[in-house]
């Protein structure tokens, strides 16, 4: 099972945890710095490789692991995810 499906998973279900303290850090080409910023209260489901978030501005987006390039908690300001860099030869 991918790592963020965890994260994402246990925001979402665990009553320890409030998905509001969380965001979510993903590609998305076009916009500045080709990086887009939600709340991760907005996910609305999970699967095995992408999850899906909605706003009151659009419908269901659904995002793949991929592209997701880090989490972060509010209250610490900690990352509890940041994607891997491979290092080219």
């Amino acid at each position: 099972m991918h790592p963020l499906r965890n994260i994402f998973n246990k925001m979402t279900w665990d009553k320890r945890e409030h998905a509001d303290n969380y965001v979510i850090y993903f590609t998305h080409r076009g916009l500045p710095g080709d990086t887009r910023r939600i709340n991760a209260g907005l996910i609305t489901r999970v699967g095995p490789s992408w999850f899906t978030y909605a706003t009151a501005e659009s419908d269901e987006t659904l995002i793949p692991f991929h592209r997701v390039e880090k989490v972060v908690n509010l209250q610490t300001g900690t990352s509890v995810w940041t994607k891997m860099v491979r290092k080219s030869d």
